[in-house]
This record gives structure tokens, C-alpha cells and sequence, in this order.
């Protein structure tokens, strides 16, 4: 790898001055070996006239001993290695044969690939709630457990580059919010005014209560991306990626259903009780996501702007979830 750095460095060298005359130079790649290669860019065709009268054998064999002897001292100037034409041996036929049999291959500028790619993303996290104060306290009939909370959501999500580093993700999914309450016998209710929180003091053994939402989904995420993937890297594709990415956007989201869910004991059988009603929720969710990654392994923060709950209808609460994304 070092011999094929010095090799090239030292070929680039004798170029630049035509390099300097174009703003688009013709590049020619040079196969030498299994795994050896050399590069010469040609800013201006008049300047291989000037090449003719370089001993390019001379200067290859030169850095060649240097490197099998280790040696980093600094190789003669280009001009050491002009030479004259030997009309005896050669001449333009020989030179256009010889450059026939040689392996050019024309080196094209690196342009990102433009397009839209498609993942399957599923998202797994943990709820919770916040009000004017913060978190709920467990005073308060509507305090949830983050854990057993779960957010869950499949999406499809298409990603678009639209600059170097610059990619749109969108798309759409499923989700379910899933808010478990702290106080296992909490139990919801409706009437003209709103949605109640009440408790169940019957003598059954309550293990869980909570509130579950499904909602469809919108969202466009714009994102930096400083590896060179155009695919979206997750735990489900074969992406080779180590870059860092992060992305902030927004989402929309609308109610399917909602229900309760109380499970308990009673009389040493496992019962659950389920209740499907609108309970006031808002029938739109919309919020900012916020994603972090590095390789396949993602986090993400979704907050919801609007409340929970419709206005006057239950408590001024907004949910947060923080989660993964395979």
C-alpha cells in the first residue's frame, strides 16, 4: 500500500501543471499487478508532447529502489528524468502499438447515485406523559409506568438522497401507544363533560390497567448522513455502514382505535376486561421526531405537540416516547 502511494504521488506530481489549465481534466487508470494501480491526469492534450520526454522507466526503477530500500529521502525533480527520442528505436508507430496493448481504463469523477430506497422499520420504545409540571406525580389518577408502556410501530420508509450527505426519509406505518397506569385498579370512564379516571375497590387481585392507541402514520425526516450508503442502515438489511447520522422531522398521525385494558385475578383464574371507546382522545396525533444513529443501531425521541386529549375533555397532558429502531 505505501509503494502504491509514493507511486502514485510521485506520477501526480508531473502532472499538475496540466491539471492547473483545466477545469476538467481526463483521468487514465493504470492496472499494475494484483492489486496495484497508478493514476495520471491530463488537464491540457498539449502537454503530451511534453510527456514524450520524460524517461518514465528511469523514474519508476528510481522509486522502486527506494522503497524496496526503505529509503524516504525526497526523488529527483521531473526535469532529471527528461530525455530525447532514439529515432533508431523508436517512432510514433512503435509508441501508438505500445499504447494499444496497455490496460487504460478512463477514471470518472465519484458522483453520488442519486434515487429512493426502501426499508422496513420497526420502532420499539417506552411511553410516558408530561404536563405543565413535568412527569405526573403518582398522586395524580393518570401517572403512567414507563416501564410496560410500550410504543410499537412498523413502518415503510423511503430514503432519498438529495444532496451528498443530505437524505429525506418518509413514509408511513403503524403504531401503538400503550400507557400502563401506575395504580393497577385504575379504571376510565366517559360522560357529557369528559373522561374520568375512577379506581375499582371490588376484592379481585388487579396485576394491570392501562390505555392503548393505534394510530396510522405520516412522516418526512430530513437527515445528514456522513457515510456514503444510499440505503437507510437497520438491523434487517445488509447495509455496511459506520457512519453517524442524525435527523430531525415531524410526523402526523390518525386514531384507529383505542381501548382498555384491565387484567386481574380472581379466584385464582386470570381474567381481562376489555373496553373500546374514543375516551375524548384526539383524533390526530403530530409531532418532532428526533433520530440519532451509528451503523445499524438507531435511537429516536417522538413528542407530541397537541394533547392526548381533546381540549376540556381530560387532562393537558402530551406524550413522549423514547425508543430504538431496528
Amino acid at each position: 500500500m505505501k509503494k502504491n502511494l509514493i507511486v502514485i504521488i510521485a506520477l501526480l506530481a508531473l502532472c499538475l501543471p496540466a491539471s492547473a489549465q483545466s477545469a476538467q481534466p481526463d483521468s487514465v487508470l493504470v492496472k499494475v499487478g494484483k492489486a496495484s494501480k497508478v493514476v495520471v491526469t491530463v488537464g491540457d492534450k498539449s502537454d503530451l508532447e511534453t510527456f514524450r520526454k520524460y524517461n518514465f522507466q528511469q523514474l519508476m526503477d528510481d522509486i522502486i529502489n527506494k522503497l524496496d530500500a526503505r529509503d524516504s529521502s525526497q526523488t529527483k525533480s521531473a526535469r532529471d528524468y527528461e530525455r530525447q527520442p532514439d529515432p533508431a528505436t523508436e517512432s510514433p508507430e512503435r509508441e501508438t502499438e505500445v499504447e494499444k496493448e496497455e490496460p487504460w481504463e478512463t477514471v470518472r469523477p465519484y458522483k453520488p447515485r442519486r434515487g429512493t430506497s426502501q426499508n422496513f422499520v420497526f420502532d420499539l420504545g417506552i411511553n410516558n406523559l408530561l404536563d405543565a409540571d413535568g412527569f405526573p406525580s403518582s398522586a395524580d389518577p393518570y401517572a403512567v409506568h414507563p416501564w410496560g408502556s410500550w410504543y410499537v410501530g412498523f413502518n415503510s420508509i423511503q430514503r432519498t438522497r438529495v444532496a451528498n450527505k443530505f437524505f429525506l426519509e418518509w413514509g408511513g406505518g403503524v403504531s401503538w401507544y400503550n400507557f400502563k397506569f401506575e395504580n393497577e385498579r385504575t379504571i376510565l370512564g366517559t360522560d357529557e363533560n369528559g373522561i374520568t379516571f375512577g379506581e375499582d375497590l371490588s376484592n379481585v387481585d388487579y396485576r394491570k390497567s392501562k390505555l392503548t392507541v393505534t394510530h396510522l402514520n405520516l412522516s418526512l425526516v430530513p437527515v445528514l448522513d456522513f457515510g456514503n450508503g444510499r440505503h437507510k442502515p437497520t438491523f434487517f438489511n445488509d447495509t455496511d455502514s459506520r457512519s453517524f447520522r442524525i435527523g430531525v422531522g415531524g410526523y402526523l398521525g390518525y386514531r384507529l382505535d383505542s381501548y382498555t385494558k384491565q387484567t386481574y385475578f380472581e379466584n385464582g383464574d386470570r381474567r381481562r376486561n376489555h373496553e373500546h371507546d374514543s375516551y375524548y382522545l384526539n383524533p390526530l396525533r403530530y409531532g418532532v421526531r428526533l433520530q440519532l444513529g451509528f451503523g445499524d443501531s438507531e435511537i429516536f425521541v417522538n413528542y407530541d405537540l397537541n394533547e392526548l386529549f381533546e381540549e376540556n375533555k381530560g387532562p393537558k397532558v402530551n406524550a413522549l416516547t423514547f425508543g430504538v429502531s431496528f
